[in-house]
């Protein structure tokens, strides 16, 4: 029986919620020795660290939501992706919300942000910093550029020339940057939030395979519904919801957060399950390139951020199902039989997502996904 891709229903709000109460005591894949074996290493998640993921998660995602009406599956996507300690790219036409989307997560926290207008004529000095002789003390002193910040905004990152657009690399890879010989670390939390027009190539320059690679997922924001359009045309047509948003969180916070979610549990099951996930899309005749290595590290860290804002401190297959499309797509580069076929990345994933097999111990005996487990029987 072919179990179900969809990811659990989350009460309450759509980032969380839905992991078991304390009575409920069924071992996860891998079962309890695998567990055990883990807290050996990792402390568990206290009930009271997830409590407060879920309670900040809502308010950030309410209020980007204020924002961005109808898209939860947009806003999920990019808290999952800030959990994880990732980089954010936002893809889609022009006027549907990129811009408002990472502006809007982006005044949700109060940490430094800064916002990077990529044109062709920038620099990658103007991203990084610049070394300006000080004629006081004679000598040079650095002058950090708009990557030094918690939140980065790019917007229309392919407007810059691929010179500029590497001054990103290091950066978004090592949290660093280097200028004159002289490494200088950058602030945690530290997230790049990138958008890109796909349809308008005229003066673009397309993202190299490594930048794309860099960044944990892509996500397309879309028309809205028409009841969605027609309530954004209430609320936004004569007042910009943008102006009245407040942080509802702070960078120290997110960090308490993160560190939360780096220790949600991934069994050795799970684990293989992430790795033969990935090295499926390599084999694929379609695809000229598969998914990285780092696509694989990236996968299980946002999995792990999805199983917390699910309420759980451990990952099922559901969680890599849900972010897995997010994650692997962009990084799929088609054969031009493929692109003559209108195959699409994101389909690709979905296919394999059905064909790999999915590890039977976290399946009940219908066949279905265990969502309600609750691993932490032993504490």
């Amino acid at each position: 029986m072919t179990p179900s891709t969809q990811p659990a229903a989350l009460p309450e709000h759509s980032y969380g919620g839905s992991g078991a109460p304390a009575g409920n005591q069924v071992n996860p894949v891998g079962g309890a020795d695998n567990r055990a074996a883990h807290t050996n290493h990792v402390p568990p998640v206290r009930e009271e660290a997830l409590a407060e993921l879920h309670a900040t998660v809502g308010r950030i995602a309410a209020n980007v939501e204020k924002v961005i009406v109808g898209k939860p599956d947009v806003v999920r996507v990019a808290l999952v992706t800030l959990l994880a300690e990732g980089h954010l790219l936002v893809e889609d036409v022009p006027g549907v919300g990129k811009t408002s989307l990472a502006k809007a997560l982006a005044r949700s926290i109060d940490c430094t942000v800064s916002r990077i207008q990529f044109t062709p004529d920038l620099l990658p000095s103007d991203i990084t910093g610049v070394s300006i002789y000080n004629r006081q003390d004679n000598d040079f002193e650095f002058r950090p550029g708009p990557v030094f910040a918690n939140i980065v905004v790019g917007d229309e990152i392919n407007r810059a020339s691929p010179k500029t657009q590497s001054a990103l690399l290091e950066c978004m890879e090592e949290r660093q940057v280097t200028v004159d010989g002289q490494t200088y670390p950058l602030g945690a939390p530290f997230m790049v939030i990138a958008t890109q027009n796909p349809i308008e190539m005229e003066g673009t320059y397309a993202l190299p395979e490594a930048q794309r690679d860099r960044f944990t997922a892509r996500v397309s924001i879309g028309y809205p519904d028409p009841q969605a359009e027609l309530a954004m045309v209430d609320e936004h047509a004569g007042h910009d919801p943008m102006a009245d948003l407040r942080p509802v969180s702070d960078a120290e916070q997110v960090l308490r957060l993160v560190n939360v979610v780096r220790r949600v549990h991934l069994s050795p099951e799970i684990r293989r399950y992430a790795v033969e996930l990935v090295g499926a899309t390599r084999r694929l005749p379609e695809l000229r390139l598969g998914a990285s290595p780092r696509s694989t590290l990236q996968l299980v860290r946002a999995a792990r951020a999805q199983a917390a804002l699910a309420g759980r401190d451990f990952v099922v297959p559901d969680d890599i199902h849900a972010v897995a499309v997010p994650v692997l797509a962009h990084r799929l580069v088609l054969t031009a039989e493929a692109q003559a076929a209108r195959r699409s990345s994101a389909d690709l994933v979905r296919n394999l997502l059905q064909r790999v097999p999915v590890p039977q111990a976290a399946l009940d005996p219908t066949g279905q996904f265990l969502h309600h487990v609750n691993p932490n029987n032993h504490r």
